[in-house]
């Protein structure tokens, strides 16, 4: 198929003065078209029309072939149909060829996009019945026409969008036509097909207004978020990404989990993010699919091998808690939970890069004042050596017979209810949204060495931690030095152990106010705020 593109470009356009030369995003308004048709990948000619030698002359410098229109064909009550049928002829005969299509791309439609035009020219040449295919929008809505001096709706009966007859627009995005249609006063045969437009490249440049929504689109870069989270490694992962994603406002947002996370893949979605689970066996052709311009990570160690592919894909990366070899070749890192082995450039470690959620953020400072009269037992989303009950066991009896109120709060992926029956005086709650309020009317909490360290210090409330693994025995935020009972690996404590510790916590008043102090006197609240601008300044980038 010989196809031939047509970009109508008058010098003196109304609405918006020289608005084909204005820069938009950094470059003019005519650059975005040029390179969209001449990528596509049926290489066809493509020529600008224009009375305007600037114009010519700009184009000319982006790639396009010229047609210099004469100045009867620039007037602002011509049609493009003579335009572009004098294009053609010009083209047609400079060429020496005859072209089966005729594209007509207005200069208007910078967020049009190569795949949608291919994609388009593929149906116009696999559907031989077709005549002519227009880009469009979908316009359904409640409308009125305007008849003398009154105004009658554009239906029958008053009801929901989506069950109003379907209504659509043109947009400038493109035309196509075939060489049996076009004339100097038609582009358009008798079987027209519509070929519908979203996303912003049905966007038509007429206003001020539109322009901005433009620039806002050519700013936006698509983030997608890599993520672990199954009943091993728990939620924390998800949750990180999930406060991250929710301060991220324009920008698009895709997730995308390992196969081995389908509990992080059904939390993801209750949240209403778009996200993926891994279909290939290499994760980097699912990413590659994807093709984001910049991937964060939060998935445990990276490899270099994973690291410098993503490189080579030209995205740029962000990782979160990584401590693998992958990760000197980052862009950006933060790790809030474990130290540093070595200091590299963008690197942000330490406690004041750890993200809060909102809640915590707002949520007032615990006061310790008298005897221990509730206990929370909390630990993750996921629990998976169940320490929960492991705790209980060491604790309940002391409490009962203390008059002490004990409340377990069981996270998203908790499987071991059945095993919390025998204790009848205990309240269990499942998932809860607002935790902070708990810990706060808690005197003591026991919890793994994860992220919730880091949200019980910002309220203050003293708190007994047991890692659930090596790795978390290397968090060092967990630790007397920021005011909590750090007891080690959990699965190898014995109940005497557990209760000798928390014993002496509801017996010593002044241990408690003390770990309470050391908690509130560290700033855990800007973190989320430093994080966010640091991740901005690279997007602006």
């Amino acid at each position: 198929m010989k196809i031939l593109v047509v970009i109508p470009a008058r010098g003196n356009s109304k609405g918006i003065p020289r608005k084909n030369l204005r820069l938009l995003h950094g470059k003019p308004l005519i650059y975005y078209v040029i390179s969209t048709a001449l990528n596509s990948k049926y290489n066809p000619d493509v020529y600008v029309s224009s009375e305007d030698d600037e114009i010519l002359s700009l184009a000319e410098r982006f790639g396009s072939k010229v047609h210099k229109r004469r100045s009867c064909l620039a007037k602002d009550e011509t049609t493009l149909d003579p335009v572009v049928y004098s294009c053609y002829q010009f083209a047609k005969k400079k060429e020496n060829k005859e072209y089966d299509l005729i594209i007509t791309i207005q200069p208007t439609s910078p967020l049009l996009k190569r795949q949608s035009l291919d994609s388009a020219i593929d149906r116009a040449i696999t559907n031989h019945q077709i005549d002519t295919i227009i880009a469009a929008r979908d316009d359904t809505k409640l409308s009125w026409k305007k008849i003398e001096n009154n105004f009658y709706p554009n239906y029958e009966k008053r009801l929901n969008r989506q069950c109003l007859p379907p209504v659509f627009s043109e947009t400038g995005a493109f035309l196509i036509t075939r060489n049996t249609v076009i004339t100097p006063e038609n582009r358009i045969g008798k079987k027209v097909d519509l070929y519908i437009l979203s996303g912003g490249e049905e966007i038509d440049i007429d206003t001020y207004e539109d322009w901005n929504i433009c620039e806002y689109f050519l700013k936006r870069k698509h983030i997608l978020f890599v993520v672990t989270g199954n009943e091993n490694v728990g939620l924390g992962h998800v949750y990180n990404t999930l406060l991250i994603a929710n301060d991220i406002l324009n920008h698009k947002i895709t997730f995308l989990v390992d196969k081995e996370s389908k509990l992080a893949f059904k939390t993801i979605a209750s949240k209403n993010y778009n996200v993926f689970l891994q279909e290939h066996d290499n994760i980097l052709r699912d990413i590659e699919f994807i093709s984001p311009d910049i991937v964060i990570n939060d998935h445990l160690d990276t490899s270099s091998e994973y690291m410098l592919a993503l490189k080579e894909l030209g995205i740029k990366t962000i990782n979160f808690e990584d401590l693998g070899d992958g990760v000197k070749y980052a862009d950006l890192v933060f790790n809030a939970m474990y130290p540093e082995k070595i200091i590299l450039p963008k690197h942000y470690f330490g406690h004041e890069y750890f993200i809060l959620r909102d809640e915590f953020l707002y949520s007032p400072k615990k006061i310790v004042v008298g005897d221990v009269k509730k206990v929370l037992i909390t630990f993750g989303g996921v629990d998976p050596n169940n320490y929960t009950k492991k705790v209980l066991d060491a604790i309940y009896d002391y409490c009962q017979e203390r008059n002490i109120k004990i409340m377990v709060i069981a996270g998203f992926g908790y499987n071991f209810y059945n095993s919390l029956k025998y204790y009848k005086n205990i309240c269990v709650k499942k998932n809860v949204k607002n935790i902070s309020y708990y810990m706060y009317k808690a005197d003591l909490i026991f919890t793994s060495a994860g992220r919730t360290t880091f949200e019980i210090a910002s309220i203050g409330t003293p708190a007994i931690v047991l890692a659930q693994n090596k790795r978390e025995l290397t968090h060092f935020f967990a630790s007397s030095e920021y005011g909590l009972l750090n007891l080690g690996l959990g699965y190898k404590l014995s109940n005497k152990q557990l209760l000798k510790s928390f014993n002496f916590l509801v017996n010593s008043e002044v241990s408690r106010k003390r770990m309470s102090e050391l908690m509130k006197k560290t700033d855990l609240k800007s973190g989320r705020k430093k994080v966010n601008q640091i991740i901005q300044r690279l997007l602006e980038d």
